[in-house]
């Protein structure tokens, strides 16, 4: 498709400028308050335990792709070979054999599961159904509600796609991110626009229940002209959902470690967060438009009851058990972290141990303020979930930041029934809710 013309960006001010640190909130209290003590003290303890926490869901970290894209933070390799694939998708299975021994686990059914990564679709078709096979002979997910798949288009065929659905993949997410091949070149994508639509009508054509895209608003050297083209190309595809994230620039990516040493290397600008905010209010607008319901700050459904399982289940306190290398999870209210290097975590699950690195219990309070926030990112939430499940008015225990919302027109109801953001609010939502945060966690570094 031909690339739109391209406008220039407004100036860019001082205080508005997207920095180097993390904007998005995943979870609460920060990372930066888990420690390697807690492992002993809580995580595994939590493990040994009968469970306390919600449905049990199961993530699985697959860490591989074909390139490093310049904004990405998460652990990823693009330089191991098919034997060092099949390694780690062993420790993968030790890992989950060994979970589901334990009391917190065993006998539990999976409510959700999540293929995340890195690329999952990176995986072959064989490797993918060893692995499915291998983890579903300890717990089968045959009735679990949702489970996702994260695909870059380039990694797509049409027999790996069938492979996928014959897996029970229900929703399937694409990581398009811009249409744009100069875009996508310059943020360090793999994949190129060719392969988003020849991926997305296999996908069609396999029915999948659901298929999601993934959008990023404010990409190296995006600019009006082509934003809105992404929002009209998006519309014409017509997936069942679309999420967009705001770009940020967390420490560890290659675009924060050259702004951070001055290197020059990136000339392309990152849009400033005001701008970012009103191109994915257009976005929002232009699918809303086209018959798209708001359903959080970053996602919009075709069909308004259409649920997303792993969310839900995570932002109101579900159980999480995760696998591979520095993933995230949380058993019985405990948050524990996986060992972050290859060969850390090989080596702890060689020795049969669970190759945790860093956990925290947080006290009922944290978990008040952690359900809170988390929910308030779905644009509303209900307080008689709060009075169920703590006992807690959350009107008057949170009292003085709705009233800070309220004042700066980012609250449009806090009832006995409902507490809602506004549009301009839920644009915002992961920089307000640090006005929630308890006032040791407001100025620690997040991660």
């Amino acid at each position: 498709m031909p690339e739109a013309v391209s406008r220039p960006l407004p100036l860019v001010t001082q205080d508005d400028q997207t920095e180097v640190g993390s904007y998005f909130v995943a979870t609460y209290p920060p990372f930066s308050v888990w420690s390697k003590e807690a492992v002993e003290t809580d995580a595994l303890p939590a493990l040994h335990a009968p469970p306390t926490g919600g449905p049990l869901g199961l993530y699985l970290h697959i860490p591989f792709c074909r390139k490093r894209c310049h904004f990405c933070y998460f652990r990823v390799y693009t330089d191991k070979n098919s034997q060092d694939v099949a390694d780690y998708l062993d420790l993968v299975g030790r890992e989950w054999e060994l979970y589901t021994r334990l009391p917190a686990i065993e006998g539990r059914p999976l409510n959700f599961v999540y293929f995340g990564g890195g690329t999952p679709s990176f995986l072959s078709t064989t490797q993918l159904e060893r692995l499915v096979g291998r983890l579903a002979a300890r717990t089968p997910w045959d009735d679990a509600e949702e489970v996702t798949f994260e695909c870059e288009p380039g990694t797509l065929t049409g027999a790996k796609l069938a492979v996928i659905r014959r897996l029970g993949v229900t929703r399937l997410s694409l990581g398009i991110e811009n249409f744009s091949d100069r875009l996508l070149e310059l943020n360090g994508r793999a994949h190129r626009s060719p392969e988003v639509f020849r991926a997305y009508e296999q996908a069609r054509a396999l029915d999948f229940p659901q298929i999601n895209i993934d959008l990023i608003a404010g990409m190296l050297g995006e600019t009006e002209d082509n934003w809105q083209d992404c929002i009209r190309q998006t519309i014409a595809l017509g997936p069942d959902s679309v999420t967009i994230y705001q770009m940020e620039l967390p420490y560890n990516t290659t675009i924060s470690a050259d702004l951070l040493k001055g290197a020059g290397r990136f000339t392309e600008p990152v849009a400033n967060w005001s701008t970012k905010r009103r191109w994915v209010g257009e976005a929002f607008a232009a699918l809303e438009t086209a018959g798209y319901h708001a359903r959080s700050a970053y996602t919009l459904v075709r069909d308004p009851a259409t649920r997303f399982i792993y969310t839900d289940r995570v932002w109101s306190g579900g159980d999480l058990a995760a696998l591979g290398v520095a993933s995230f999870g949380r058993v019985s209210h405990v948050h524990m972290q996986n060992l972050d290097t290859w060969e850390a975590y090989a080596a702890a699950i060689g020795r049969g141990e669970l190759p945790l690195s860093r956990a925290y219990r947080p006290t009922p309070e944290e978990r008040l303020v952690r359900d809170f926030i988390l929910q308030l990112k779905r644009g509303s939430l209900a307080p008689e979930t709060f009075r169920d499940t703590y006992g807690v008015n959350v009107i008057e225990r949170f009292r003085a930041p709705l009233a800070s919302l309220v004042t700066d027109g980012y609250l449009a109801e806090a009832s006995r029934d409902r507490i809602a953001l506004t549009r301009e609010g839920l644009l915002r939502v992961d920089v307000l809710l640090r006005r929630f945060f308890l006032p040791q966690h407001v100025d620690v570094r997040y991660t």
